[in-house]
C-alpha cells in the first residue's frame, strides 16, 4: 500500500512539474523514488510454543506473540493438534536462535511473522515450509508461495503427520473452529496412532 501511495504521489509531482505549476516539485521528483522495502529480520529466541503455529518470541527486549505466516496448523483440541505442537516444541528449544521477520498484526493482536531456523551449515530454514513438509500444517494459499503446493502434496503422498490416514476426513482448523462441542466430540477421534 505504501509503495502504491508513493507511486501516485511521485506521478502527481511529475505532472505538476511538467505543467510548470511548482518548480520545487521538479526537485522532489528527482530525489523521491518509490522503493519497496522488505521488513528486516531480527534474531530472537522462542520462549513458549502456544500451539503449532503460534509462539512467544523474545527479540531484543520485547516478547512478541507471533502467528506464523504461510501455514495453518491443527488446533490443540483437534486431532493431531497436540502432536504438531509437541513436534514444533522439540524444534524450537529456548537455546535455539531464530530469525524473526515481522509483517504486521492480526485481529487478535498477534504479530504476523515469518520464522527461519538458523543452522550451522547452510542457509536458514523456513519454519512454515518445514511444518508443511513434515505434515504438521496445511499450506495457507499454496499457489502464492512457490513450491508450497508440491510440499503439501509430498507430505500427503508419504502420509506424514496429519496425513497419516490420507486426506479423507481431515478437517482444516477453519472448519474445526466452526464446530460446536457435540460435533467436536464426534469428529475429534481422528486417526489412531
Amino acid at each position: 500500500m505504501k509503495v502504491k501511495a508513493l507511486y501516485i504521489s511521485w506521478w502527481l509531482l511529475l505532472v505538476a512539474a511538467g505543467f510548470g505549476l511548482n518548480k520545487a516539485a521538479a526537485q522532489v521528483v528527482t530525489t523521491v523514488r518509490p522503493t519497496l522495502t522488505l521488513p528486516r529480520e531480527e534474531v530472537g529466541r522462542v520462549v513458549r510454543v502456544v500451539d503449532a503455529d503460534t509462539y512467544d518470541v523474545l527479540a531484543g527486549s520485547v516478547v512478541y506473540r507471533v502467528r506464523l505466516l504461510g501455514v495453518d496448523a491443527p488446533e490443540p483440541d483437534q486431532p493431531f493438534g497436540r502432536q504438531a505442537g509437541d513436534s514444533v516444541a522439540r524444534l524450537l528449544t529456548p537455546e535455539r536462535l531464530v530469525l524473526l521477520g515481522r509483517r504486521g498484526v492480526d485481529l487478535y493482536g498477534r504479530t504476523l511473522a515469518t520464522i527461519r531456523l538458523l543452522v550451522a551449515s547452510g542457509p536458514a530454514l523456513a519454519l512454515d515450509s518445514l511444518l508443511v513438509v513434515r505434515g504438521w500444517a496445511w499450506a495457507w494459499d499454496p499457489n502464492r508461495i512457490p513450491g508450497r503446493a508440491a510440499q503439501q502434496a509430498s507430505a500427503l503422498a508419504a502420509r506424514r503427520g496429519l496425513w497419516k490416514c490420507g486426506a479423507v476426513g481431515v478437517l482444516t482448523p477453519r472448519q474445526w473452529r466452526k464446530f460446536n462441542y457435540k460435533n467436536k466430540r464426534r469428529y475429534g477421534v481422528g486417526c489412531t496412532w
